[in-house]
């Protein structure tokens, strides 16, 4: 699998006041951004969940809220975020007419989103929705570009033997984990030659690993 889709995909947030003229500008960017991170195939869907959850900003709780859209990846899902300080006009699914022009925002999303829910915080409410991209994230679900670079690595101390990261199996994570003790093992030698102190080394890694994951708790 080629490891293109490990690009980095930073989280980004934009704020507007919720009026019905800023809903095209906001599904524009929002297909700029999925476009530059190569997520084409959920462009429209995104487009359709930006239009929904900000219109029904505009509809519950009024025009000129000040909201924030927040896009982030969560593993292989797009996650997709509105942000508005209204903290008791909940988002809910109402049965409505086939011919009613009103009440269909959330069961859009519901039909066309993986999953959705409502998060409420001290000072605001964030509705949010997730759309699956068909992404295979590499190291077995990180999108940490090291995580990438690691697999590479070991791909290519292994001779092009180590299994591809896509897909759960018990068989491919003992194969890695094979993979990666022996490259270890090869490193702890290498050093040795150099006069370097291994265990030494080893704790070093541990504690700046340990540092990292601390602060990312998600890598």
């Amino acid at each position: 699998m080629s490891c293109t889709t490990c690009m980095p995909r930073k989280p980004w947030d934009l704020s507007f006041l919720a009026e019905p003229e800023e809903v095209a500008p906001l599904r524009r960017i929002m297909r700029l951004h999925l476009g530059l991170w190569g997520l084409y195939e959920v462009i429209d869907a995104a487009q359709l969940c930006v239009s929904e959850l900000v219109s029904n900003v505009i509809t519950h709780v009024g025009r000129g809220t000040p909201t924030t859209l927040a896009v982030s990846m969560k593993s292989s899902r797009l996650r997709i975020e509105v942000h508005d300080p209204d903290t008791r006009a909940l988002p809910m699914l109402i049965a409505v007419d086939n011919d009613a022009e009103n009440g269909r925002g959330m069961t859009l999303i519901d039909a066309t989103a993986d999953c959705w829910g409502v998060q409420l915080l001290a000072d605001r409410k964030v509705t949010w929705c997730e759309l699956g991209t068909g992404l295979t994230t590499c190291g077995g679900g990180s999108a940490d570009p090291r995580v990438a670079k690691a697999h590479g690595w070991l791909d290519l101390h292994s001779g092009g033997k180590l299994p591809p990261p896509a897909g759960p199996s018990r068989f491919k994570v003992l194969a890695a984990e094979e993979t990666a003790i022996t490259a270890i093992t090869d490193l702890l030698h290498w050093l040795r030659a150099q006069g370097c102190d291994p265990d030494e080394v080893l704790d070093r890694a541990q504690t700046r690993c340990e540092a990292e994951w601390h602060v990312n708790p998600r890598q």
